[in-house]
């Protein structure tokens, strides 16, 4: 059920970015090897899921079990990897939750 509820967050994400033909000049994009050395060595962020969105872009989440923060890019088919999302507080859950109560 985890596994369906991240595929479908992943399929509205591409749903949203396919609708936002701009989107790469209105977000913070760059090269994929910059942005990861950048997640990397400033806020020690590895690369913990990746899902392919229906724009044909490549969603990953990075995250950093010292700090807490997390990050979510997209690599879009023209080679430009942009900024979705970022935050604090990430947590690693192994349970699953069926309408909000655990399965």
């Amino acid at each position: 059920m985890q596994k369906f509820l991240f595929a479908l967050s992943l399929g509205f994400l591409g749903v949203i970015l396919a609708h936002s033909p701009a989107y790469s000049q209105q977000a913070s994009c760059a090269e994929r090897t910059q942005v990861v050395e950048r997640l990397q060595s400033k806020y020690g962020e590895t690369r913990r899921s990746v899902g392919l969105a229906a724009n044909n872009g490549v969603v990953e989440v990075f995250a950093s079990d010292n700090s807490g923060s997390w990050t979510i890019v997209i690599t879009l088919p023209n080679g430009m990897t942009c900024l979705v999302a970022a935050g604090d507080s990430y947590e690693t859950l192994d349970d699953a939750y069926t309408d909000g109560e655990k399965a």
